[in-house]
């Protein structure tokens, strides 16, 4: 069996390490990464295969960063060449970045089988260009690899085929869990002079709170606040660097002790400033799924969520862009108190294997 297994950006990295390493002793299977550049960003996509050990791609279709039309326009030309010379039996695509419905796209025109894993995944939310990503590639996909029961119920209540639905557990808490060793050797608390539980970590990049710019001002005014309790570590995306300028919005910011500010970091670095926070401040996915296996306090600024495990059953509290609301919730955090919390079943670190598995049974292949 040929099969390509497609990265595109950072959250993508995260989930194909493992399955990469688990496919690597299946010899009845040949795997070929293909990387569409979709992030380009050196911190942000070479450092990641490094420090995960993830062999480098044999494709790179190098697309960059474009509007999200002509970004997925960009990447389906180029993958159907690929699928051209290569004609490969499936594709492997996670999550629901522009890559993985535009490869899916081509694929599927083709004939070509597609595999989703993360599928099921909904925030019911299609303003959000990762949900109308998610819908388009899951009901175009051949085998829908679940990480949650929700996505499971919401997958059958949108009449797909039983058959294709496979509830396989969370790949993601299978790298954070493989490389916790790893990630304890990183010096980043030192090099920013912080004490393990002893302040929160900050992710913003959704342009609902980065390219408003009165929700970004509320917000990085509130953080300011909250960091005259306590220090403040804030990794700042590409993209919310950009919006901070473009809208005057740096004196805010400016001069604030508490409130560290650095560029994007590697995954090893970003990890073991998470596994030591007190708390996150969050709009990403992955950081939601990543606290509640951590049992790390999460607050998530955004109006949903499409992993709402994490929140009836994990650390995560969601509060949109309810800054007022951000920092009484950090304030409790802050003082130990939180609400009880559950790691959720199958986030065990053995998701690669039963992905294999999957694969393998449902290919006939032995």
């Amino acid at each position: 069996m040929k099969l390509i297994n497609i990265v595109g950006a950072r959250p993508n990295f995260m989930k194909i390490a493992p399955l990469m390493a688990e496919l690597s002793n299946h010899d009845k299977i040949d795997t070929i990464l293909l990387h569409t550049g979709q992030h380009y960003d050196a911190k942000m996509s070479s450092l990641f295969f490094e420090e995960l050990n993830i062999p480098r791609p044999q494709i790179n279709l190098e697309v960059g960063s474009d509007t999200q039309a002509k970004q997925v326009a960009k990447i389906m030309d180029k993958f159907d060449d690929v699928t051209n010379e290569l004609l490969p039996d499936a594709i492997l695509v996670a999550g629901d970045v522009n890559s993985t419905m535009a490869c899916s796209i081509v694929a599927a025109k083709k004939g070509i089988k597609i595999i989703h894993l993360e599928a099921g995944l909904r925030s019911f939310d299609r303003k959000m260009p990762e949900e109308v990503n998610r819908i388009v590639t899951d009901s175009l996909a051949d085998l829908l690899l679940t990480p949650s029961p929700d996505a499971v119920i919401n997958l059958k209540n949108e009449g797909h085929n039983e058959n294709k639905i496979h509830l396989v557990g969370n790949i993601m808490i299978d790298t954070l869990f493989h490389f916790m060793p790893i990630v304890e050797k990183s010096n980043i608390l030192n090099t920013f002079n912080l004490t393990k539980k002893d302040y929160g970590l900050i992710t913003l990049h959704r342009p609902s709170n980065v390219d408003e710019p009165e929700i970004l001002e509320n917000i990085l005014r509130a953080l300011v606040n909250i960091s005259k309790k306590i220090n403040l570590i804030f990794p700042i995306h590409p993209r919310t660097q950009k919006n901070i300028d473009l809208f005057n919005l740096r004196q805010i910011i400016k001069n604030q002790d508490s409130l560290i500010l650095t560029d994007p970091l590697g995954y090893l670095d970003f990890q073991k400033l998470m596994v030591n926070s007190k708390f996150v401040i969050t709009d990403s996915g992955g950081v939601q799924e990543e606290t509640t296996a951590l049992t790390i306090p999460c607050i998530t600024m955004r109006e949903n969520t499409e992993r709402p495990i994490t929140v009836s059953e994990g650390t995560n509290i969601i509060v949109g862009d309810d800054t007022d609301e951000m920092t009484k919730l950090a304030y409790l955090a802050m003082n130990g108190g939180w609400k009880k919390s559950l790691i959720p079943d199958m986030w065990d670190g053995k998701t690669a294997k039963r992905v294999v598995e999957v694969i393998s049974e449902e290919f006939g292949i032995k």
